[in-house]
């Protein structure tokens, strides 16, 4: 019969690829005895990296390494499952990729136009405001706008020596450390990468920049769910994404489908609620009047049937899309209605979150 210090012997020459330390060091190994005389012992193995094929490789490497140590008979007493770290388990110390940083959220939408950068811009310029210590990081490549949202379209980051590194140093602008795919691309010029330089650059962006320690990232992802999602959600270590829409069905539609991405078995990232942008209208000389122009309470339905938390409602205000144009996001306007709105959902997500809200 195997034992279990047998199989944590065998095991502890497996290493996790990500963190570079073995897998019984790292804790990520369980153990469960056999039940019954010809029952089977049950392993449950941790990994860094969701991917159906990092886990499958994570399996033949524990059942290899058991059968190399114990005999031909140990793949037949052991069976192996392996599982991708949970969000509460994602920690700065179990990571390689942005291990300074303590939440990291993807904000997404199905489609395009819904207001996606505006909501990312605002999130991290109002966790900024609560003393957070916040970057944003703008992975959309078909649009991207986060440089225009910060009013620094026509500056370039420059680079800094950390150590035996040469690091691209994100720019910063109202307390938020910002680096954008745009920076790198003529602003007249439209990025045509294919799937695979796309995602290398991408990827560069979060390897290969002095963040520092942070609380938030906020990642702009681009509309849609391609394969530059799936490279993204598998390389950086996501606490949760947040799905962007407005109430209108066609909308809504997109969005169910990016929480399903999220929530598909090689990805397993938690969706931590939906944001209805565009909820209404009110005109400026009738404040108190609600138009719902796209319809209403659609995406709170939607998140009520997935079973997703609701993060609030922001309305169709002209001020919005000027802030956004000026380089000024809408929650540094102090006490209007646009600014109240974006704080209401940025205080909604932190309870969600279980940190504080002032």
């Amino acid at each position: 019969m195997i034992s279990q210090k047998a199989v944590w012997e065998a095991l502890s020459g497996v290493m996790d690829p990500e963190l570079g330390k073995d897998i019984v060091t790292l804790g990520f190994v369980s153990w469960e005895e056999a039940a019954g005389e010809n029952g089977r012992h049950r392993l449950v193995v941790k990994t860094t990296n969701p991917a159906m094929h990092a886990r499958n490789r994570m399996q033949e490497a524990v059942l290899f390494a058991l059968e190399r140590a114990l005999g031909a008979p140990a793949r037949d007493q052991v069976q192996v499952e392996v599982r991708a770290l949970g969000a509460e388990e994602r920690t700065p110390e179990t990571r390689k990729v942005l291990p300074g940083v303590g939440t990291v959220i993807a904000v997404a939408s199905g489609k395009g136009g819904v207001g996606k950068s505006t909501v990312a811009a605002n999130l991290a310029v109002g966790l900024a405001q609560l003393g957070y210590r916040v970057g944003i990081c703008d992975a959309d490549i078909h649009g991207p706008s986060v440089p225009t949202m910060f009013d620094v379209a026509r500056e370039k980051p420059g680079s800094v020596q950390v150590g035996d590194r040469l690091l691209i140093e994100p720019l910063e602008q109202y307390g938020v450390k910002v680096l954008s795919i745009g920076f790198f691309a003529d602003p007249d010029q439209a990025i045509v990468w294919r799937g695979p330089m796309a995602s290398r650059a991408l990827t560069q962006l979060f390897t290969d920049a002095n963040w520092g320690p942070l609380d938030f990232m906020i990642i702009d992802l681009p509309p849609g769910t391609g394969d530059i999602h799936l490279s993204l959600v598998q390389q950086v270590p996501l606490t949760g994404a947040v799905v962007v829409s407005t109430p209108q069905e066609v909308a809504l539609a997109d969005a169910r489908k990016g929480v399903g991405m999220f929530r598909l078995e090689g990805i397993a990232v938690p969706v931590l609620g939906l944001i209805e942008n565009m909820a209404y209208f009110s005109p400026p000389d009738l404040p108190d009047r609600r138009y719902y122009l796209f319809g209403q309470d659609g995406v709170k339905r939607l998140a009520e049937a997935l079973d997703v938390p609701f993060l609030g409602e922001l309305p169709l205000i002209q001020s919005i899309r000027e802030a956004g144009d000026v380089g000024r996001p809408a929650v540094l306007q102090g006490e209007t209605a646009a600014a109240g709105a974006f704080k209401a959902v940025i205080a909604e997500l932190l309870r969600r979150l279980g940190k504080r809200v002032d």
